[in-house]
């Protein structure tokens, strides 16, 4: 078996992390290739290594001069010496450290500040595991015009690992064709992890965090929640874009491909199974749900008019003013006479007039109503297609908690129900789902 394992922030803040994370990759054999992180915070008001560099690069342009970036440079070469010294190793960053402060006067870029953090985690991981340094500058290929390109990656990618028994390979980072380096955005060494999954096609990826496995409600709001054992990549993807924390949602496109599993595991807690991210399964959920989750800040443009739904062309007309305003939708339930457009408050509220004559002047409708300061929340689960009365269970919570719907809307997969509230009702509202669903079965 072949495993790809990725360690988050959290994971290899401190040499303490570090031997627990040495532990967990030696005591499996199949754990082969390593994917890490920079430095995460060691206690709340520590700072990551990735913000101390974009601070420390910023003063090559900014007030701070070379005077105060060769200060915070020393601030984390500091760090780093303290993980080094931690795990009693002999490995010098001095040449590291030099190249960088060069390629920071000669302004290499943000995106190469940052991801020394990565690249620096590597090396000091790669010493103390003995394993295979692999630069992901030299394996991650973006295109000129800063997209990922996945194809030649992956071949490029494929060969090197082929060369390789173990290999630790920096996450978040690639290079453009001139060798200048790019990232992905933040949270990008889940993207990584999952690059080199593909590559060595992998039987199962790993990704190591701070939580025992992806939670079935944001902890936030609720206390303690259960933890989900399995989950499809399309359920995963639905709570991922309502905001459900713990994996970057692009992370899933390069081992769905290939049907590569994710386990979702506890570096604190090894011993937990975690979560596992998987294709299909016939394992049925233990709730009916397999999670839900939400957003704050939409707002809805209701439009109603005589006869729309006989007019050919109107939903078009309506949505061709909020393109022409470049405003994406996120759902459009509609009647016979009415349609609704749900769009992110923040990016439609200084266009807000520009759309409305826009609609008045392309569809001609009767009439148009602006709600503002909603919420959106997605109730998702595979159990929910086989089982009867969901929606009912969820007016049902929802009426007993007092909080008033503004809208549902189902897919016709049956995989997700959307549930729009007003702001203030949020949390009340989520509280209420997951009381009916999971805690009504514990």
């Amino acid at each position: 078996m072949n495993k790809v394992v990725k360690f988050g922030g959290s994971s290899l803040a401190s040499a303490e992390q570090f031997k627990k994370v040495g532990k967990i990759i030696t005591d499996d054999k199949d754990r082969h290739f390593v994917v890490p992180s920079a430095p995460g915070k060691r206690f709340s008001k520590d700072k990551k290594v990735t913000d101390m560099l974009y601070a420390c690069y910023a003063n090559v342009s900014g007030k701070g001069g070379v005077e105060k970036m060769d200060a915070d440079l020393a601030d984390i070469k500091a760090r780093y010496q303290e993980i080094i010294d931690g795990l009693a190793l002999k490995l010098s960053l001095d040449d590291e450290f030099k190249t960088i402060r060069e390629n920071f006067i000669k302004k290499a870029g943000r995106d190469y500040a940052a991801s020394r953090g990565e690249y620096l985690n590597g090396i000091i991981m790669a010493d103390y595991l003995g394993y295979e340094f692999i630069d992901a500058a030299e394996v991650i290929k973006f295109t000129a015009n800063g997209d990922f390109d996945s194809e030649l990656t992956n071949k490029v990618l494929s060969e090197k690992l082929k060369t390789c028994v173990n290999a630790v390979i920096p996450g978040f980072y690639g290079s453009l064709p001139d060798g200048t380096i790019k990232t992905f955005s933040r949270g990008g060494s889940d993207i990584t992890g999952s690059i080199v999954a593909r590559a060595c096609k992998a039987d199962v990826y790993e990704n190591w965090t701070d939580v025992s496995g992806f939670l079935i409600a944001d902890p936030r709001i609720i206390e303690n929640p259960e933890v989900i054992e399995t989950i499809t990549y399309r359920e995963l993807r639905e709570l991922s874009y309502m905001g459900a924390g713990v994996l970057h949602e692009d992370a899933i496109f390069p081992v769905r491909r290939e049907g590569i599993p994710i386990n979702i595991r506890n570096t604190n807690s090894p011993q937990d199974g975690g979560t596992w991210i998987v294709e299909s399964t016939c394992q049925k959920s233990k709730y009916t749900i397999t999670g839900v989750a939400g957003r704050k800040g939409f707002c809805s443009i209701n439009i109603e008019k005589d006869m729309m739904n006989s007019e050919v062309g109107f939903g078009r007309k309506v949505l061709q003013a909020f393109e022409d305003s470049g405003i994406s939708f996120e759902h459009m339930p509609s009647g016979i006479d009415t349609m609704t457009v749900f769009v992110h408050q923040d990016e439609f509220m200084d266009k807000e007039q520009q759309v409305v004559s826009a609609i008045h002047r392309l569809a001609d409708p009767d009439t148009i109503e602006i709600e503002a300061d909603l919420a959106l929340i997605a109730v998702v689960g595979r159990g929910m297609k086989s089982t009867r009365g969901t929606a009912g269970r969820i007016f049902s919570a929802l009426a007993h908690a007092d909080v008033n719907v503004k809208m549902i809307d189902q897919g016709s997969s049956e995989l997700n129900i959307i549930i729009g509230v007003d702001n203030a009702d949020f949390e009340a509202a989520i509280k209420a789902i997951y009381d009916i669903f999971v805690v009504a079965r514990l």
